[in-house]
């Protein structure tokens, strides 16, 4: 519930209230919120379990597209890029589109022994 709200704003709340409501009633007035917070949670929750009876095997079909737009929801773009610039094989080992690369070709010769001059190609100069 707070997760964009960070403790500046809720200090800046709190003071607000202070000085509007004044200490005399903000003890109460908290308490009405916290109240009404939770009647909230409760008609939410009744409402959740309701339609879950009702609905039966079908509201948990319902709930998979709900959850899909969560995690899109979460989605970080930036750590994507990063994640997909600096990181060069996901873990199962293909890439995002399905393409899986060959295995690297055995060199065709041997190592050069020690002392040994690399062959010489003409044409290639």
């Amino acid at each position: 519930m707070f997760d964009s709200i960070g403790w500046g704003e809720v200090l800046i709340v709190l003071l607000a209230g202070l000085f509007i409501l004044g200490p005399e009633r903000l003890p109460g007035a908290a308490a009405w919120l916290g109240r009404s917070i939770r009647k909230v949670r409760e008609f939410a929750t009744g409402a959740r379990e309701q339609l879950r009876n009702e609905m039966g095997p079908e509201f948990d079909e319902l709930r998979k597209p709900l959850e899909n737009l969560r995690e899109l929801r979460n989605f970080d773009p930036k750590r994507m890029v990063t994640q997909h610039l600096f990181n060069d094989e996901p873990a199962n080992g293909s890439k995002p589109n399905g393409y899986t690369p060959p295995p690297p070709m055995p060199s065709a010769q041997p190592p050069l022994a020690p002392g040994e001059k690399p062959p010489f190609d003409p044409d290639a100069t």
